[in-house]
């Protein structure tokens, strides 16, 4: 039985995270260009940019990838995390990478003293399987402003 490992990204990781992260770009509708590829990947290898990375491995192949931040909570005084992207290859999926990846941080955050967050589109639905499995749906509503 073949098991899914989680490690963090490491600059040999670049070429499959490309196609993987440009895969969960046209999932949602955004096409990337090679330069925020290029800045996105330099910020996840980046000590101290504010965002860091992992991947999940099957059989030595990088299977999925977790985007994910930490910053102080001003509810509890202590760290909240975000998780901002998850995308596992739809030939992984079912396997418990996401699982993997999404049980991972919240290791990563256990003991911090604030919660581990995220959203998805109202239409993921595949995702929104496992995230109910993993998560509590919560009440709040998303807003944003671009400019």
């Amino acid at each position: 039985m073949t098991e899914t490992t989680v490690r963090p990204l490491a600059a040999a990781d670049e070429a499959r995270w490309r196609e993987l992260f440009h895969a969960y770009g046209v999932f949602y509708e955004t096409d990337f260009s090679d330069e925020v590829l290029d800045r996105v990947f330099a910020l996840l290898l980046e000590e101290g940019s504010g965002i860091d990375g992992l991947v999940a491995e099957r059989d030595g192949q990088v299977v999925g990838l977790a985007h994910y931040r930490s910053h102080p909570d001003t509810f509890t005084g202590g760290r909240d995390w975000y998780l901002d992207d998850l995308f596992v290859d739809p030939a992984a999926r079912g396997t418990g990478a996401g699982r993997a990846l999404i049980e991972a941080i919240a290791e990563l955050s256990a003991g911090t003293g604030g919660s581990l967050r995220w959203i998805t589109a109202d239409t993921n639905e595949v995702a929104q399987a496992l995230y109910d499995r993993v998560a509590t749906r919560t009440r709040w509503v998303t807003y944003e402003v671009r400019r």
